[in-house]
């Protein structure tokens, strides 16, 4: 199942499923609950990201070609930091270059998102995937200045301005994606491919992520999890590309789809 949320002519927000040739029902019941396909057709002005997150959970440095490129050792554990609920963007809505804490260096990051159905605490690795809802895509959007030289040491700085998190277009169940660690993921930046990989290049898998965060820790139902980013950012390139107004930045991800965000400067 595809699950969109959107909103309605009128503005009312609600979830719906998605189907062949761009019909969306109704979905009926909870998100994190019973649900199902009402089967009522409806109308979708807008596409909103697909939840509003309990947490943003982050994994950096998860990709091997990822960590060869900038030049770190794989890590033993996996290395965690947050993002911030403000940094949710829908899909279709811009990408905000920071003015008023300027800038210069804002770099895109394709990530698989875990979605978290079921409250996790000390999960069993060969048990975690019973707790997912779905997949999603993200752009871990990164202001690579802040992430490595501004935050004194910690990388939520770069990590959390305004609009830094988009994820969408839909979450989909886990009943169409049995393996998540065998998919594309790519970046498209103004048309040209920067990111172009499998999430079979992960360190640590989807089931491996969801054991240790959940080790002495309760995931609840509602928090998303990016898995990390392959190679191919922009800061690794020589020179660097990084993200500048009017550029257009599509996350694709093989069996979920396509997230699309313009990009524009923060006005004050």
């Amino acid at each position: 199942m595809k699950i969109i949320r959107y909103q309605d002519a009128s503005g009312t927000t609600g979830y719906g499923v998605q189907h062949a040739q761009g019909k969306v029902t109704r979905l009926e019941g909870e998100l994190l609950g019973a649900h199902r396909d009402s089967g009522e057709t409806v109308t979708v002005a807008k596409i909103l990201a697909p939840l509003e997150p309990r947490d943003i959970m982050c994994i950096g440095l998860n990709y091997r070609k990822h960590a060869e490129e900038g030049g770190k050792p794989v890590p033993e554990n996996p290395v965690l930091f947050f993002k911030n609920h403000g940094t949710l963007q829908n899909p279709g809505d811009p990408i905000v270059l920071p003015t008023a804490l300027k800038s210069n260096e804002v770099d895109y990051e394709c990530e698989l998102a875990v979605v978290i159905g079921k409250t996790c605490h000390n999960v069993k690795k060969e048990d975690a995937l019973k707790h997912v809802l779905g997949y999603t895509c993200a752009n871990d959007v990164s202001a690579r200045d802040w992430q490595m030289n501004g935050g004194g040491g910690q990388w939520c700085r770069g990590k959390t301005f305004a609009t830094f998190c988009p994820l969408g277009p839909c979450i989909v169940t886990t009943d169409e994606i049995p393996d998540p660690n065998a998919l594309s993921i790519r970046t498209i930046l103004n048309g040209q491919v920067m990111q172009d990989w499998n999430t079979n290049d992960m360190i640590f898998d989807v089931p491996t992520l969801i054991a240790f965060l959940s080790a002495s820790t309760k995931l609840l139902p509602g928090t998303v999890i990016l898995t990390g980013t392959p190679h191919g950012v922009g800061a690794a390139r020589k020179p660097p590309v990084f993200l500048k107004a009017g550029d257009s930045v599509t996350i694709s991800i093989e069996k979920i789809g396509d997230l699309t965000n313009p990009v524009i400067d923060e006005v004050l």
